[in-house]
C-alpha cells in the first residue's frame, strides 16, 4: 500500500505482466535497460532485471546472449499466457461445470456471442 504521496504499490504479478507487455509490443528482443525505459516509471535496473530473470525461470521469456548482457524475448504470446492462466484458475475449483457456468453467465452479450460462435466453429 502506498504511503502519503508515495508511489503506488503494484499487485502481485502486475509488474511481470507489464514487462511481458513491453516485450510483446517490441519488434525485437530488448535489454533490461530498454524494458525499463519503455515502462517509464523510474524503476531500478535491478528490479527489471530481477523480473526478467523470474520470467525466464517460468519459461515465459528467453535470454539471447549479447556480449556481457542479454536481450530478452517472449516465448509465448499474450493469448497463450492467458489460456494457461485460465486453465490454472479452472483447475483450482472442485466443480468445473459450476465454474464454467458462472464464467459464461458473467460474459457480456458480445463476448457471449463470440464464445458461442467459436464453439460452434470448433
Amino acid at each position: 500500500m502506498a504511503g502519503r504521496g508515495g508511489p503506488r504499490r503494484r499487485g502481485a504479478g502486475e509488474l511481470e505482466s507489464d514487462v511481458l507487455g513491453v516485450l510483446w509490443a517490441a519488434a525485437e528482443p530488448l535489454t533490461p535497460r530498454e524494458v525499463r525505459d519503455e515502462l517509464g516509471r523510474g524503476l531500478a535496473y535491478n528490479t527489471v532485471h530481477t523480473i526478467l530473470t523470474r520470467l525466464q525461470g517460468k519459461g515465459l521469456v528467453e535470454r539471447d546472449v549479447d556480449g556481457r548482457g542479454g536481450r530478452y524475448r517472449p516465448v509465448k504470446d499474450a493469448a497463450q499466457v492467458t489460456v494457461e492462466r485460465m486453465h490454472a484458475a479452472l483447475d483450482v475449483g472442485e466443480d468445473r461445470a459450476e465454474v464454467l457456468l458462472r464464467f459464461a453467465s458473467s460474459l457480456g452479450t458480445e463476448d457471449e456471442a463470440l464464445l458461442r460462435a467459436l464453439l460452434d466453429d470448433r
